[in-house]
């Protein structure tokens, strides 16, 4: 009889479920993703591109935004290679170790997401509050040790989940319901005791999502303090509008992302399809939402993106 030590050296693999109630569909949903994945491709090249010509656009503004970017390309990426090989080429099979991985980067941009939204936060806050000591608060530097602060915190903070559930043993059948590897997905399937892993998802969540969201809220309330005192209406609304891709920004990653977490700890009763869609929802939207927020409210970007596509203005 094969035995289960507390190594998991005996699992192998995974097998990727991907939409099977939904296989009559399933031709249509694999378009729509792809074409998902082709606008947040194209969407964030470009914004990256236009950052990197426009010499305008080298402001603390656009670096973070060019992070944003990157991480949203780096998402793209570490869902791709699973859900074209389940989907398009039925070849749902994972190695352990690849999906470990996977889960592992998935989370870990996900967490370097917040961290971005929240230097962002930060950066329209020393805008608009405090515009005189802006150049001199946010320097070049400074941005750059925020983002390599933002990077290093996400690693050492989701390190730790692979290896814990690397001592466990799997010994019930190792199907995860979506075509990609996730960690609530994961956490099901180890016969042995998982409340250490539990706990420190818990953790992450409270301590990246939770603080990252309270602190993005304090700095709009500081915000909209410091917008209340202009007198000029035409002036406020302006204001405001320099924060209007960020507000959009956010909402479409922490709605999504709190809708996920509610339903996998919350929401056993509900249909299997559900945890699916809204998984698709917070990894497919925010990376492909976001260029094209940021292209439409961002008038240097918005110019760029005229010229680039129609010429410069007769």
């Amino acid at each position: 009889m094969r035995r289960f030590g507390t190594n998991i050296s005996s699992t192998t693999s995974f097998t990727l479920m991907g939409f099977p109630e939904l296989e009559s569909l399933e031709h249509w949903l694999t378009a729509l993703l792809l074409l998902l994945y082709a606008v947040s491709i194209l969407g964030n090249s470009l914004i990256l591109f236009i950052i990197k010509e426009e010499q305008s656009l080298h402001q603390p503004m656009y670096y973070f935004l060019s992070l944003l970017s990157v991480n949203d390309l780096g998402v793209s990426f570490s869902t791709l290679p699973t859900v074209l090989a389940s989907m398009c080429f039925h070849a749902p099979e994972i190695a352990f170790d690849a999906c470990l991985a996977q889960m592992f980067f998935i989370h870990f941009l996900s967490w370097t997401e917040s961290g971005i939204l929240l230097a962002m936060s930060f950066d329209r806050y020393v805008a608009i509050c405090n515009p005189l000591h802006y150049s001199s608060v946010l320097t070049d530097a400074r941005v750059a040790y925020m983002g390599i602060f933002i990077i290093i915190h996400s690693f050492c903070m989701l390190f730790p989940p692979p290896l814990l559930l690397k001592r466990l043993p799997f010994c019930k059948a190792n199907v995860l319901i979506h075509p990609f590897c996730l960690h609530p997905d994961m956490i099901r399937l180890p016969c042995g005791d998982t409340t250490i892993n539990s706990m420190y998802g818990v953790f992450v969540v409270i301590s990246a999502f939770g603080v990252d969201s309270v602190l993005i809220l304090l700095s709009y309330m500081l915000i909209l303090h410091s917008v209340l005192a202009i007198v000029s209406q035409e002036e406020r609304l302006k204001t405001l509008n320099t924060c209007a891709a960020h507000i959009w920004a956010v909402l479409i990653f922490y709605i999504p992302m709190l809708c996920v977490s509610m339903v996998h700890r919350f929401g056993k009763q509900a249909p299997e399809y559900v945890p699916k869609f809204m998984s698709l929802i917070y990894l497919f939207v925010p990376p492909m939402l976001n260029p094209i927020i940021y292209s439409i409210k961002t008038k240097e970007i918005r110019k760029k993106l005229h010229k680039m596509f129609f010429g410069p203005k007769l």
